[in-house]
C-alpha cells in the first residue's frame, strides 16, 4: 500500500477532488498555505494500492494545470521608499509524494 500526498491549487482541488472520488481513491482533503506566493492550496492524502499509483498520478497531473499569473511584487530602494511592479510567476501544477506505508488500519 502506498500513500500519495499530492499539493495542488486552490483552483484545482475541487475538480481533482471530484475525479478522484470517482475513481474510487480514499481521499483527505486538507487546505494549505504555500511558501513563495503565500497562496491557498490544498494538500490531499491519498491511499492507495501499489498497482494504482501510476493512474492516480496521471489523474492529478490530468487535472492540475500549470498557468502563469501577474503578481504584485515591492522592491525597496533607499530612504524607506518602496516601488510596486508586476511580475509573471507559474502556479498550479502539483507537488506529489509517494510513501509506502508500513500498516493501515480502519477502525
Amino acid at each position: 500500500m502506498k500513500l500519495i500526498i499530492a499539493i495542488v491549487s486552490n483552483e484545482d482541488s475541487h475538480t481533482l477532488q471530484s475525479e478522484l472520488t470517482k475513481a474510487n481513491y480514499s481521499v483527505t482533503k486538507l487546505s494549505t498555505t504555500g511558501g513563495f506566493l503565500k497562496l491557498g492550496n490544498t494538500t490531499f492524502l491519498i491511499g492507495t494500492d501499489n498497482d494504482k499509483v501510476d493512474e492516480c498520478i496521471e489523474l492529478i497531473k490530468k487535472e492540475s494545470q500549470t498557468r502563469t499569473e501577474v503578481v504584485p511584487s515591492t522592491a525597496s530602494y533607499d530612504l524607506g521608499r518602496y516601488a510596486s511592479f508586476p511580475l509573471e510567476v507559474n502556479v498550479g501544477g502539483a507537488t506529489i509524494f509517494v510513501v509506502d506505508v508500513e500498516k493501515f488500519i480502519k477502525v
